[in-house]
């Protein structure tokens, strides 16, 4: 009697929670008939003209002679959809598996973006535009120059990003990053400098606002700074890096009058930062997050070369969670925290809330601080399905297609900044600041997402606020 051979055992690993399939085409499985594993054997991909392939097999989790069970296939190939889509290198992505001699034939479908974005820079000097009006010299209170990023360099996901800022305030960068070498693209560095000059430094902070201290005929803060790092790629999703970087920083010496503690008494210092950091990011998509979750974590101690300013330890931790509630409704919190620890540190390295984070409603305000804790979290809708508008005048498909999806949001925000050493007229350190909001969230071309909000702070304040990323 003859013993049937068994079907091969599935051979890859299960890195990723399995995910439903969308029931459009971005993926389609054409199985083999009456077999229920295959092996795979082969891998192809269509519409990279600019993307190298071995690009892309990198961020694949299987690869030719892997087996695939026809139950997990769908949401293997979504799961390795999402990877190329979350490159941030394609409108869409598109996947198909079929039977080909008893093996699956894998075909990956890309629409490549458009990948140097030349942007005119063109800004007032000046807080707004009737000050700037009032001013005689007006027309030297005026920034101009060109910000220029290339993504997806050489083909091979580099990015490089170029600075060069004249007029009022000057500035001058230029970076370079590299995700992964090799086949497998597990070890990446990125490099960078950058040059600034100002003809206004805020000095201080006074009723919670920061206090700007202007000089027309030079410059109150010079910046320079210079950065290499290495980029550990654990897996797609898990990734390590670790920087070094030195700056040399100067102030005029009105500003080290105004303020003797802005470097502690110093109208220059020199320091090196080491910064370690972790980054889990399991998003379904990065520009617009509607499931998953996302966490950071980093590290960074700065060395003075005075010998007599004390040294400066920063720990930072993020964490976000997405969740779909079903009916278009879906729900998304975010956490984050700081640490610092020395004994003195100036001026500008006591910000807290306000400046990358920020508890929303107290848009016009500053809290500096030790440490901090926020909390983040809103209700989103989906007013109208994700559609796409087509440019039927332009024939390039890399800018003649604009997706569009709009979100009704409410959110509640809340966060504590504790600051050992404040003067009486900042109010908001060492207090409960909370905020409450309705939002619109725009999600459209290359990732862009444009929100207006309404909110209601714990001061009794309300106001609109117009942003250009998710809060979240």
């Amino acid at each position: 009697m003859l013993v049937p051979t068994p079907a091969p055992a599935d051979t890859l690993p299960r890195p990723l929670r399995p995910v439903v399939a969308p029931t459009d085409t971005l993926v389609r499985v054409l199985p083999c008939s009456g077999a229920t594993r295959a092996a795979v054997g082969r891998i192809l991909f269509a519409g990279n003209a600019i993307t190298k392939e071995r690009i892309l097999r990198a961020e694949l989790d299987f690869k030719e002679g892997d087996t695939l069970s026809l139950a997990d296939l769908p949401a293997r190939l979504e799961a390795n959809r999402r990877r190329l889509f979350n490159l941030q290198l394609f409108h869409a992505v598109v996947v198909q598996a079929s039977c080909a001699g008893g093996q699956w034939l894998v075909v990956f479908g890309v629409q490549e973006r458009w990948y140097t974005f030349p942007v005119p820079i063109l800004s007032l000097a000046d807080r707004n535009l009737r000050s700037w009006l009032n001013r005689p010299d007006r027309w030297r209170r005026v920034d101009y120059g060109l910000h220029l990023t290339r993504v997806n360099f050489r083909g091979r996901n580099e990015q490089l990003i170029a600075n060069l800022q004249l007029g009022f305030n000057r500035k001058y960068e230029l970076f370079y990053e590299v995700p992964g070498l090799g086949r497998y693209r597990r070890l990446g560095f990125g490099v960078g400098a950058s040059y600034f000059q100002s003809h206004t430094l805020d000095y201080r902070t006074l009723d919670d606002r920061l206090t700007p201290l202007r000089a027309d005929d030079n410059f109150p803060i010079q910046r320079f700074y210079a950065t290499a790092g290495l980029r550990f790629r654990h897996t797609v999703q898990f990734r390590t890096a670790f920087d070094v970087s030195y700056h040399r920083e100067q102030i005029s010496d009105s500003a080290n009058y105004y303020n003797p503690k802005y470097f502690l008494g110093r109208t220059q210092r020199e320091f090196l930062d080491f910064t370690l950091s972790s980054t889990r990011n399991q998003r379904n998509t990065f520009a617009y997050p509607l499931t998953g979750q996302y966490a950071q974590v980093s590290l960074t101690h700065r060395v003075f070369f005075d010998n007599t300013t004390p040294s400066l330890t920063t720990l930072r931790a993020t964490y976000s969670r997405y969740l779909s509630l079903g009916h278009q409704f879906y729900y998304s919190l975010g956490v984050s925290a700081q640490a610092r620890l020395a004994r003195a540190f100036g001026y500008p390295d006591a910000r807290a809330l306000g400046y990358d984070d920020l508890v929303r409603g107290y848009d016009e305000y500053v809290i500096d601080g030790r440490h901090y804790g926020l909390v983040q979290q809103g209700l989103s809708y989906r007013l109208f399905e994700p559609k796409t508008i087509r440019l039927g005048s332009i024939d390039n498909p890399k800018v003649n297609t604009i997706p569009l999806a709009l979100y009704g949001n409410i959110f509640a925000d809340a966060g504590y900044v504790v600051a050992p050493n404040t003067i009486p007229q900042n109010r908001l350190p060492n207090h409960f600041l909370r905020a409450l909001g309705l939002g619109l969230h725009l999600v459209t071309y290359y990732d862009r997402v444009f929100t207006a909000e309404y909110t209601l702070n714990g001061l009794g304040q309300t106001g609109y606020f117009f942003r250009a990323e998710f809060p979240i």
